[in-house]
């Protein structure tokens, strides 16, 4: 019994929060770092190649392939052969007969298309499509800090229910303990059969909580590989280190939320977005010049003793310049120009939308984050406050001057102090990434 109320008390010992010294947790399979979970989701999430795959075609639809300012060339070619019967009288009289007279015509031509000026329409798509480019690259860090977010609420899940199984595990021992004392007591008469029973159903309970902690750990690990992307059976063990920030500052975060913040900047780029489209659109209004240009060669081919011309050959090159002026498209113009400036007066209110949000989301994530670290302080005193208060049960139950029901009693009250400063230390944690996430620096801090 004193043997594992000492593991039990170094172990308790072990939970105070830490800030350098490393803190595991003993389990089956290799431990999974912080860092090589993060670099395994950066390489394997679907999610994250999903979003990459968005940015690349973006990235080339913002290619010079794309914009418009690279001529067209085509080739054509072709032929004909013409097979008939002909007959004609010469001057003389004479009269002359072809039969099956053939004729063939061959051509073959390259043409050359090039927009010189199409009314600043291709340059402002182009700016578009560029700025499109640099904002599918920000949505990218969002699906990034999204994934991280949900990788670590799943790994200090799994970190958290290790602790708990560890101690589940180290309860079950002392209730082990304790019905092997009542047995004995109970043979040599110093106490009743109750005694007995009593340790014997607080057995089969730390059995029963131990076996739900374990499975309810078994399918937060899968969730884990889940979102790692490999196979669900793969066994690790988490890192239950936890490390906080120094010395966060509401208004620093509420700084670098004005310029780091994902969705501010991805409405920025609605706004220059929604305004190249307004630019482009009033595109309509000016002409267009464009300059063309063909080469080409053809071929005659007659066997007709009565045509005048047998065989002829020819090649030229022509070029032109044109210059087409819409005046009047039926309002087509006029109506796209007035929706293009809808949309960007709406992508104006959405980014002051925004901007209220955030600033929301920094003040409730800024207040949870301050209540995480209250309640966490106040479950660090609290259970040292029930780790002496079992050491004073533990003693006097060696001298038989409280019951073993008092004593558990105690001894539960350890094991709630415990698993609700476990549950309060990863609590601070997560909100100390939310708070990090809307202020824009999630992806700078060591976690």
């Amino acid at each position: 019994m004193k043997h594992c109320c000492a593991i039990l008390f170094s172990w308790i010992l072990g939970l105070g929060i830490t800030y350098g010294q490393d803190e595991m947790t003993v389990n089956e399979g290799p431990l999974l770092s912080k860092e090589e979970a993060i670099a395994i989701a950066l390489e394997n999430n679907l999610g994250i190649k999903v979003s990459r795959n968005v940015r690349e075609i973006d990235e080339n639809n913002a290619s010079l392939l794309n914009s418009g300012y690279l001529p067209t060339l085509s080739a054509n070619g072709g032929g004909t052969i013409d097979r008939q019967n002909s007959e004609g009288q010469l001057a003389n009289g004479e009269v002359r007969r072809a039969e099956g007279a053939e004729t063939r015509r061959y051509n073959a031509g390259l043409n050359l298309n090039y927009v010189l000026f199409d009314g600043l329409g291709r340059l402002y798509d182009y700016k578009a499509f560029q700025e499109r480019s640099a904002q599918s690259e920000l949505e990218v860090r969002q699906t990034i800090e999204t994934t991280l977010l949900q990788l670590f609420s799943v790994y200090y899940e799994a970190a958290r229910l290790e602790e708990n199984t560890s101690f589940l595990r180290s309860a079950l021992d002392i209730s082990k303990e304790r019905l092997e004392r009542a047995r004995y007591q109970f043979e040599f008469g110093q106490n009743t059969g109750l005694d007995v029973l009593n340790a014997e159903v607080d057995v089969n309970t730390d059995s029963v909580n131990l076996l739900n902690a374990e499975q309810l750990l078994r399918n937060t690990k899968r969730d884990l590989n889940l979102i790692l992307n490999r196979d669900l059976a793969t066994t690790f063990q988490a890192d239950t280190t936890v490390f906080f920030l120094p010395a966060l500052q509401m208004e620093d975060i509420r700084s670098e939320a004005k310029v780091n913040n994902v969705r501010m900047l991805l409405a920025e780029k609605d706004i220059l977005i929604s305004e190249y489209n307004m630019k482009a659109a009033r595109s309509g209004y000016l002409p267009t010049i464009g300059l063309t240009g063909s080469y080409g060669w053809n071929e005659l081919s007659n066997n007709n003793p009565l045509a005048f011309l047998l065989q002829n050959t020819t090649t030229g090159v022509n070029g032109a310049i044109n210059l087409t002026w819409n005046l009047f498209d039926g309002g087509q113009t006029i109506n796209a120009s007035r929706n293009a400036r809808i949309v960007f007066e709406n992508q104006q209110l959405l980014k002051k939308q925004t901007e209220l949000e955030v600033d929301r989301d920094i003040k409730n994530a800024w207040g949870d984050y301050q209540n995480a670290l209250y309640v966490l302080e106040v479950q660090q005193k609290n259970l040292q406050t029930n780790l002496d208060n079992f050491n004073r049960s533990r003693e006097r139950y060696a001298l038989g001057q409280i019951s073993s029901v008092d004593f558990r009693v105690a001894q539960l009250n350890l094991l709630n102090a415990v698993l609700d400063r476990s549950q309060a230390k990863y609590n601070a944690k997560l909100a100390e990434l939310l708070l990090l996430q809307v202020s824009g620096e999630l992806l700078n801090v060591d976690f």
